[in-house]
């Protein structure tokens, strides 16, 4: 991601990119860092679900909800969004938006997995990966 920067350094979804990859590997700071770069150079583009995950990841929900709200909302297929949503809805308390949003999930893909989806995300610290799990466990997924 950071070479795609040095190639195109106004691309605003290259750093929501390099947001959501640094919230991954633990690098909270830098993530919001490349947020807030990424909405300097396109404040109304398609970077909201990288956007979102990088705060959901830094421990900044609100601003998560705001993000990932306005990518559902464009994207009503993607399940990405959607996913977080359940996620942060349900590390903030708020139970039925969770489900509301774990159901959207199940809505667009009926065969979603918790156990394939845990093979995919490339969380490097296995305390992240398990916090996210029990949050969709908790919003209703399986």
């Amino acid at each position: 991601m950071e070479r795609a920067i040095a190639l195109n350094p106004n691309d605003a979804l290259g750093y929501a990119y390099l947001a959501e990859t640094l919230g991954h590997i633990g690098k909270s700071k830098e993530a919001v860092e490349m947020v807030k770069q990424a909405l300097r150079r396109n404040p109304s583009g398609n970077q909201y679900l990288n956007i979102g995950v990088a705060y959901y990841l830094a421990g900044r929900p609100e601003e998560a909800i705001t993000a990932l709200k306005q990518f559902s909302t464009h994207h009503r297929n993607m399940l990405g969004g959607y996913l977080v949503l359940a996620a942060v809805y349900s590390e903030v308390g708020r139970e039925a938006e969770a489900r509301a949003a774990a159901a959207e999930v199940l809505r667009i893909n009926p065969k979603w997995s918790l156990e394939v989806w845990k093979q995919r995300v490339p969380y490097k610290d296995p305390a992240t990966l398990e916090r996210v799990l029990a949050a969709l466990r908790k919003a209703g997924l399986k």
